[in-house]
């Protein structure tokens, strides 16, 4: 293979001349979490940090409760104890797709953390080591390629210290490091900013659903009182057609999971633009009652969910062509007895805390909550004129839209970072 001039053959390819190859345990301290009992948690003290705790690579400490007494923190575990600038990867059951995401730096507002199982943390060691280019290191192909290379597991990554022992970094000259650090932080830097810009979007989003929604706020024009609905009022309630995950495939006939709402940021699904990506279940039609079909503007609720928030979650489903579409396990079919909503309006108005807090009322269960066909039927509902109901809905419209304009470049920024993150740790792309 020919190498072009000014680079090299190593073991992890080319790379330049004046690069070298080291052992990551020469520069880099790091230490695994010690896996404490669970017979040891508290309801206070000191938080443990788990691997759930790194989330798009952000801490995130309200994913978990886990907490270990002050005085186990402090004694036996104080080895333990991160440090303000430590960098944590979570090591165990990590998508490999997703690997750079579970990698993140603490900050003092995270303090005090004991590490736990799943986690290992990293520290600078060696003046040879510029700390922002390592930190964008362990989020990179080279990192993960080595990792995978030798960890347990094939969709999910498992590994320790003794893979991580044995990964080398190809490590260039102090000034490249930093220029190399510095240029890939500034891209961060633009990506927080435009994830505080569409969180900042989302919140003024939901506060405008408060008022508007709730009749708070009244847009110009529009006047008068609104109606009290329950859905039994407007909706004939039916449930899905009853069929597990191992029976969904790419043949078939459009299939409406409940985990499928779940997972969704979006309040609506269609059918059309989204069918390549709709799981299909092969079954002939005539065994699919009538109330399982879902038409243009059906709403299909979950009637299962692990926490209280998911109790309300739904989606409104855009089907003017018809296409057959079967609504699936645990879920709860709304279908419009009346003209009194209007199709998009219907994408927002359940979202209210009023209509939230309903469905937090009926909801049974402990560590699943559920709600019954009977129980959805007496929510109540305010409903405004249908030409209100479009107005409020445009402005809302128009919010989501621009959120998934800054979506849209936030993904995009994302994968140019990754891309800059590849070429400029092997080399292939100098700065100086």
């Amino acid at each position: 293979m020919d190498v072009r001039p000014g680079y090299k053959q190593t073991e992890l390819g080319v790379i330049p001349e004046g690069w070298e190859l080291v052992p990551l345990p020469s520069v880099v301290w790091f230490q695994e979490g010690p896996g404490v009992r669970n017979y040891q948690f508290t309801n206070h003290g000191v938080k443990l940090f788990n691997g759930s705790n790194i989330e798009d690579g952000n801490v995130v400490l309200d994913k978990t409760d886990r907490y270990i007494s002050e005085r186990e923190a402090y004694g036996v575990y104080s080895h333990f104890l991160a440090d303000e600038g430590d960098l944590v990867i979570a090591c165990s059951g990590i998508s490999v797709g997703r690997f750079h995401e579970k990698v993140s730096e603490l900050k003092a507002e995270h303090l005090p953390l004991c590490m736990n199982t799943s986690t290992m943390r990293f520290k600078v060691k060696s003046d040879l080591l510029y700390k922002d280019f390592y930190k964008h290191f362990l989020r990179s192909q080279v990192f993960k390629d080595q990792i995978s290379g030798r960890a347990t597991g094939s969709a999910q990554l498992n590994f320790g210290p003794a893979h991580v022992n044995a990964v080398l970094v190809p490590l260039p000259t102090r000034p490249e490091q930093e220029a190399i650090g510095d240029t890939l932080s500034d891209a961060d830097t633009f990506i927080e900013s435009l994830e505080q810009l569409i969180a900042k979007k989302r919140l003024i989003k939901q506060g405008a659903m408060q008022k508007l929604l709730t009749g708070k706020r009244r847009l110009p024009g529009f006047s008068g009182e609104w109606k009290s609905k329950t859905f039994s009022d407007l909706f004939n309630i039916s449930g899905g057609l009853s069929a597990s995950r191992a029976k969904l495939s790419s043949n078939g006939y459009c299939y409406l999971h409940y985990g499928d709402i779940h997972m969704s940021n979006k309040t609506f699904i269609d059918v059309k633009s989204e069918f390549q990506d709709i799981p299909k279940l092969n079954i002939p039609l005539n065994k699919v009652s009538s109330g399982a079909f879902l038409n243009d503007g059906d709403i299909v609720f979950v009637d299962a969910s692990e926490d209280d928030e998911g109790a309300s979650k739904h989606v409104v489903v855009i089907n003017p062509g018809g296409i057959p579409f079967i609504s699936g396990l645990h879920t709860i079919v709304a279908k419009s007895k009346t003209d009194e909503l209007d199709h998009q309006y219907r994408r927002y108005c359940f979202q209210t805390s009023a209509v939230k807090n309903q469905f937090r009322f009926y909801a049974v269960g402990t560590k699943v909550t559920g709600i019954s066909k009977t129980n959805i039927a007496k929510i109540g509902l305010p409903v405004p004129s249908i030409p209100e109901q479009i107005a409020i809905s445009e402005i809302l419209n128009d919010m989501d839209n621009e959120i998934a304009t800054l979506e849209t470049k936030l993904t995009k920024a994302r994968q140019i970072k990754q891309g800059m993150l590849q070429e400029l740790l092997t080399g292939r792309i100098r700065l100086i």
